[in-house]
């Protein structure tokens, strides 16, 4: 096979084995392991429970605040996540830095108390997509509908709905992955 423009064949530049076509699973830290680690690496007393999701570019960590009352009104839960926001913004940095070096991704943070949620940073990530006129179309439509700002927001609100109505197939097709995966870094016995 004669070499590709990228050096290998077929124009594949030191890809090793596995799924055609940019990123990889294993091209990252596992991160499995994520929301035991933050559980014993933060502070006492900063909350009473820590939600930790994972994605290919971020670890989100949402905290319910300790000690505070769920029934707080929104003001002042408001004013409480924004006061734990300044005091603590560079202990959390550090943890940050940590596990941005253990995981290979961006760490962003939020706290919670009652129904009031802030997330203080986290990554809007853009994704180019190709779409043909009748995806276009249903965009459109939700924009100037109002659903949407925008042709991203309404990609973004398509995303979510789907993502609430199909979450258990999803958890499904996540966990077939994670074998997949394992598998692939087990390679072949010779």
């Amino acid at each position: 096979m004669r070499p590709g423009p990228g050096g290998g064949p077929g124009g594949r530049r030191g890809r090793g084995p596995g799924r055609p076509g940019g990123w990889q699973q294993g091209d990252l830290p596992n991160a499995d392991d994520a929301a035991k680690w933050f559980a014993g690496r933060l502070p006492d007393g900063w909350f009473d429970h820590v939600d930790v999701t994972v994605d290919r570019e971020e670890i989100t960590v949402v905290g319910a605040l300790a000690g505070v009352e769920a029934g707080t009104d929104a003001a002042e839960a408001e004013g409480r996540i924004s006061r734990f926001r300044a005091e603590t913004r560079e202990q959390r940095m550090a943890v940050a830095d940590e596990a941005q070096a253990r995981y290979g991704r961006t760490v962003s943070w939020g706290a919670r108390v009652g129904d009031t949620t802030a997330l203080f940073t986290h990554l809007a990530v853009p994704v180019m997509t190709r779409l043909r006129q009748p995806e276009r179309t249903v965009l459109d439509t939700l924009v100037d509908a109002g659903v949407a700002r925008s042709r991203s927001d309404a990609l973004a609100w398509c995303v979510r709905l789907v993502g609430d109505h199909a979450e258990s197939w999803l958890g499904e097709l996540r966990e077939a992955m994670t074998e997949v995966d394992k598998l692939r870094a087990k390679g072949p016995e010779l």
